[in-house]
């Protein structure tokens, strides 16, 4: 029992950190391209207020959520692992 506690706390925190970098590093793509639309296509306006509406939009997407996906792939595999070993 203390060995799945422990597999508990250490995935959890293992996982919290590639959740945190996987999503730092997908903002920051996001709003790389953002600029990069901005300076190609509109230069009108302010640029700052365009990036932020674009996180705002990007924070509400499809791809936001999927990041959500580290926890529960991670999880849900292991338990199928687990449920296979012990009751098949």
């Amino acid at each position: 029992m203390l060995a799945l506690a422990r597999l508990i706390i250490v995935g959890f925190i293992v996982l919290t950190v590639v959740y945190i970098s996987l999503s730092l590093y997908s903002r920051s793509v996001r709003k790389s391209k953002l600029r990069q639309k901005w300076d190609e296509d509109i230069r009108r306006g302010d640029r700052n207020a365009y990036v932020r509406r674009g996180l705002k939009i990007y924070d509400r997407s499809l791809r936001r959520k999927l990041l959500w996906g580290v926890y529960v792939v991670p999880v849900v595999t292991i338990a199928v692992v687990i449920y296979l070993v012990n009751f098949t």
